[in-house]
């Protein structure tokens, strides 16, 4: 029996979600130390409770999507904003080397986990949602883009990209360090010391009514013109999802405010972004379908340490040549490994674990989260809906 919650109920769940989630990751320190998202601890918890209820005969909620989709649009159009021309031209040479490292691995992730999915004898289109979807994309992007394969026939494609982002968060953290230790060592790499950077940050202002509303005022304008976007994709026949739409509206708005000298309340805008991909999450994960990833639990298990084996080679053969060979680059791996199978929050920790031990890495601390701001969040979706009409 399927019980239909309406969009607060789903929200109240969702809170609840989160607010279990962090209880618990206070608690624990391996969720500490692997950046396990608190929505993803909660929202797993009460997706198997979910499994439990529908398993045992007492039926199963079904949650309201309307209230994730508009979450998980906000949360990409702030993260569109976040996107400045003027601020990655400050990463110069060595920041269009790391993009082009950063955004050539998109389509060899999905070449990968694809191959794989022809020898296993699953729909492809599964391959995409465990390649560059869910790796260097994360559970955001698991779950848009989930939604558009299931469309083509590709079941639970977004239970099992959101399996998939999990388990590449776990494995982010674990790759980068060693891969990067392995270079310093081999080459004898030292830190050349402490730099001073022009970072261009500005303090950060209290929170209040109004810079709240600014960063308010932002995002509207950003998602406004996304939907306009969206129109214009749609003319194509490509099948884009919603989001980036957004994103690009974001990334416009952004560029323009910084064109007119304009202060775009990026501070602000990144809180209200947090928020809106914490809520996003926490509603995505309480509705995740647990059996289909149970049904597909070998493949799966294939897939990501050929995913893990595979950028660990690529990072050191590629990223680690193209950034020049010394120490930071070798940092800038850690990093790429990070993120390129788990988050942002992987690559900079698995960065610092290094810095920590070999001492400071200020270039590669510098320009590694400016590239994959843009790098990643421009070029993979683009892949992304490549490959989905290619294989569809």
């Amino acid at each position: 029996m399927e019980i239909q919650l309406d969009i607060l109920e789903s929200l109240g769940v969702a809170i609840f979600a989160f607010i279990l989630g962090s209880f618990i990751k206070n608690r624990v320190n391996f969720f500490q130390k692997f950046f396990i998202p608190a929505p993803v601890i909660g929202g797993l918890i009460i997706s198997l409770i979910n499994l439990i209820l529908n398993q045992t005969g007492f039926g199963f909620f079904k949650f309201d999507e309307v209230i994730q989709d508009f979450f998980m649009n906000i949360f990409f159009t702030c993260i569109g904003l976040a996107c400045s021309f003027k601020v990655l031209k400050k990463s110069g040479r060595l920041g269009i080397k790391l993009a082009f490292a950063i955004i050539l691995l998109l389509p060899l992730q999905n070449l990968l986990s694809v191959a794989l999915t022809y020898i296993f004898g699953i729909n492809p289109l599964l391959g995409v949602a465990m390649g560059s979807t869910s790796m260097t994309g994360g559970i955001g992007s698991a779950v848009s883009f989930g939604k558009i394969m299931e469309g083509y026939g590709a079941i639970n494609s977004t239970s099992i990209g959101v399996a998939a982002a999990t388990f590449g968060i776990l494995i982010g953290s674990l790759v980068g360090g060693p891969v990067a230790s392995r270079l310093i060592s081999r080459n004898n790499l030292k830190s050349a010391g402490t730099k001073v950077l022009d970072t261009d940050k500005k303090n950060i202002r209290p929170i209040n009514q109004k810079t709240l509303m600014d960063a308010i005022i932002v995002i509207g304008l950003a998602s406004f013109l996304g939907t306009f976007i969206n129109r214009i994709l749609a003319l194509t026949s490509l099948n884009f999802p919603y989001y980036v739409g957004c994103q690009f509206g974001g990334l416009i708005t952004r560029n323009i405010y910084d064109l007119v000298k304009k202060d775009s309340h990026i501070d602000n805008i990144e809180i209200l972004g947090n928020i809106s991909l914490n809520l996003f999450l926490s509603l995505a994960l309480i509705n995740l379908n647990i059996s289909a990833i149970l049904g597909l639990a070998l493949p799966m298990l294939v897939i990501m340490l050929a995913q893990a084996i595979f950028i660990g080679i690529y990072t050191s053969l590629v990223t680690f040549n193209l950034t020049g060979r010394d120490y930071d680059a070798a940092v800038m791996v850690a990093g790429h490994c990070g993120v390129g199978l788990g988050q942002t929050p992987n690559a900079i920790a698995n960065m610092e674990a290094i810095i920590e031990k070999e001492g400071p890495a200020d270039v590669a601390m510098f320009v590694l989260p400016i590239v994959l701001a843009i790098a990643v969040n421009l070029f993979n979706p683009i892949v992304i809906t490549f490959f989905i009409n290619f294989l569809k």
